[in-house]
């Protein structure tokens, strides 16, 4: 189920990760003869299952990490929770669901690791969620100490603020808002994240510098530190495998690397791989 070139293809990262680093969004895909893809998803992965992020993971050095529920396997969580299943204690999700999930399914979720549900706002992926649909999911995970996670355009973010200020419980913004890193550190997209981030509900992950720039990512660092320096203890990391629907193949060893360039500091790279997932997630 793993190339055989797989690991060969990629490089070793300089950077040594702390003990327990994680890796807080990646996914897994099928395979899809196992766990068919959405009848209605916008676009079709390459299979990439757990057995192959597992074993990239310890190539890296990661001791742990969330998977992320994609679009293109919809509300049927079965792969996601499969990888859950597989290892408990290294292993958290966050899941995709609907108001039709029953409080029992909710329960299932939780026992199984889960500890978010994640709504799509790009356009590419659907655009805006049913607002009413959100509405009544989020009521239904906000006293489980869940949290929620939305994925932006960042022409968007300033549009949905006013929605995600008045959220009643966590929420974690993903890769950086998608602000084009060529706008650099002044543009109103990331000024706008910024000052969502005085919020104590808001995290924000410093992933996805291979969907904002390009090798060798000298434009995200800068916007990835922005973000660290505004909230250093509500922020995460992750190397979004096996970035789907990316502008280019990324090296994960090289997206390792940029670390010690965001978070340059040994305490301040210790709270973005180990303590603040910890906390979130519950490891």
């Amino acid at each position: 189920m793993i190339p055989a070139d797989f690991l060969s293809k990629r490089r070793k990262p300089s950077f040594t990760l702390p003990p327990l680093a994680t890796d807080a969004h990646c996914h897994v895909f099928g395979p899809g003869d196992v766990f068919p893809y959405s009848p209605t998803r916008k676009y079709t992965p390459e299979d990439a299952p757990k057995e192959m992020l597992r074993a990239l993971h310890d190539y890296l050095g990661i001791s742990r990490a969330v998977i992320v529920q994609a679009s293109c396997h919809g509300k049927d969580n079965a792969a996601m929770m499969d990888c859950l299943h597989s290892d408990p204690a290294r292993y958290r999700g966050v899941a995709i669901v609907d108001d039709t999930f029953t409080d029992k399914q909710f329960d299932e979720l939780h026992a199984g690791g889960v500890r978010g549900v994640r709504f799509n706002f790009v356009k590419h992926l659907g655009g805006m969620p049913d607002m009413n649909v959100f509405d009544r999911v989020i009521d239904r995970v906000k006293d489980r100490g869940w949290h929620v996670v939305l994925h932006l355009d960042a022409k968007d973010i300033d549009e949905l603020s006013t929605i995600i200020r008045k959220l009643p419980l966590t929420f974690v913004i993903d890769h950086m808002g998608r602000v084009p890193g060529v706008d650099g550190v002044e543009q109103k997209p990331l000024q706008t994240l910024l000052e969502l981030a005085k919020s104590e509900k808001c995290w924000i992950k410093v992933t996805g510098s291979e969907r904002i720039d390009f090798p060798p990512y000298d434009k995200a660092i800068p916007i990835a530190r922005k973000i660290l320096e505004a909230m250093p203890d509500r922020v995460l990391w992750g190397t979004d495998f096996p970035h789907p629907n990316s502008t280019h193949e990324a090296d994960e060893g090289e997206l390792v690397d940029l670390v010690p360039h965001i978070a340059v500091s040994a305490d301040l790279q210790r709270k973005l791989l180990v303590d603040n997932p910890a906390k979130l997630y519950d490891f």
